[in-house]
């Protein structure tokens, strides 16, 4: 009876024990909070909680140790700070009209300073179908492009804006007639809207054909495994110098991103056609002075069965008159009897409209050339000076 007494005794004391500390632990929580949603009390109350962090702090931020690199990496390092400076981001917009809405379509891509006077090139269809322009460069600022002229044959574009009198950084061009598969390139552009990204591969074909915007075959591409993504087209690929070999144009993927597999029209295709551009504000191949169609050609060769280009008509007065050229002849019955059909331009053989554009775009007005032209069952020759 006693013990069980005592029991019941000290579990009323526990009790009574626990209420106390709660109340304790009430009150000095209440405290806090007064104290700091209490302006005063709470600058005070945070100072002495805190003022032990604040005298172990140093008085001075440790400097950071210099990365150490490898002089290969060294050199990377070099390239891209130097190469930044001269790719600028290309924004632009454009409208889609429909009959609901007026929507504004945004783009974005890449180029780089040509000339220190504010000339920037880029690719064709990075600007193509917009209504404006802005070139962001490396430091931040931004310029309204003025557009200069295209050539969508060669999926390029030339850009102006106005500087002010400033001198921009520039980059050396190089050459892409001696390049060599698996020499190492860097691609430097905005991929997906991110600023300057550099990508690091190496040439893994050369030589190769892709179609221009403009419908065109553009030849002696070269092929990279340096990641391409959406945003990079107009972007300068470099060699190992920093030379630009090729703008970045475009990709070969079933996803839409980089698979290893990337375009860059060769730099000397833009060595030629840019400084007509600007020149002239478009860019203009030499001439034969005949009218090709590509739709009738291809009629023409499903029709027949051959290969080259049909000479629709003939300039009257030009070079291409007087060495003899004839075109399609249409007679009162509606009947109609085939031309010329020029199969081969200085001993390459000319399959299509294509080949033979790409055999004048890299001649110039003056140039006599040698035609081989199949005239009824038989080919001849005949040489014609370009126009």
């Amino acid at each position: 009876m006693l013990m069980m007494g005592m029991d019941k005794m000290n579990n009323k004391s526990n009790q009574v024990l626990v209420l106390l500390l709660i109340l304790v632990a009430g009150g000095v929580c209440g405290y806090y909070y007064g104290a700091i949603n209490n302006p005063e009390t709470s600058t005070m109350l945070v100072e002495g909680v805190f003022a032990a962090d604040e005298v172990a702090k140093p008085e001075k931020e440790v400097a950071l140790e210099p990365q150490v690199l490898r002089s290969d990496e060294e050199h990377v390092v070099n390239l891209f700070k130097e190469a930044s400076v001269a790719t600028v981001h290309i924004n632009t917009k454009g409208r889609r009209r429909d009959f609901w809405t007026n929507r504004v379509r945004e783009g974005s891509g890449s180029g780089f300073i040509w000339s220190k006077d504010g000339i920037v090139v880029t690719n064709y269809h990075v600007i193509r179908n917009a209504g404006s322009a802005k070139v962001v460069l490396n430091d931040g600022r931004e310029y309204q492009a003025e557009l200069v002229g295209v050539s969508p044959n060669h999926d390029l574009a030339v850009l102006k804006i106005n500087i002010d009198g400033e001198d921009l950084p520039v980059l050396n061009l190089g050459q892409s007639g001696n390049l060599l598969v698996g020499q190492s390139v860097f691609a430097i552009g905005n991929p997906f809207g991110l600023d300057q990204t550099l990508t690091k591969g190496i040439i893994s074909a050369l030589d190769r054909e892709i179609n221009s915007v403009g419908g065109v075959p553009i030849d002696g591409v070269i092929q990279t495994d340096a990641a391409i993504n959406p945003g990079n087209s107009g972007g300068p690929l470099m060699n190992s110098q920093g030379d630009v070999i090729g703008i970045n144009t475009m990709i070969v993927s079933t996803s839409g991103s980089s698979a290893g597999i990337g375009f860059a029209v060769p730099i000397d295709t833009v060595k030629r056609v840019v400084p007509e551009i600007v020149e002239n504000g478009r860019y203009e191949p030499a001439s034969l002075a005949i009218a090709i169609s590509p739709r009738a050609n291809i009629q023409l060769q499903r029709r027949i069965g051959f290969e080259g280009v049909v000479v629709l008509d003939v300039k009257e007065g030009s070079t291409a008159a007087d060495a003899g050229l004839s075109g399609l002849k249409r007679h009162r019955d509606g009947s109609v009897t085939l031309g010329d059909v020029i199969v081969g331009v200085n001993d390459e053989p000319i399959k299509n409209i294509g080949d033979y554009l790409q055999a004048l775009d890299k001649l110039e007005a003056g140039d006599v050339i040698r035609l081989e032209v199949l005239r009824g069952i038989e080919v001849v020759t005949v040489e014609v000076e370009l126009e």
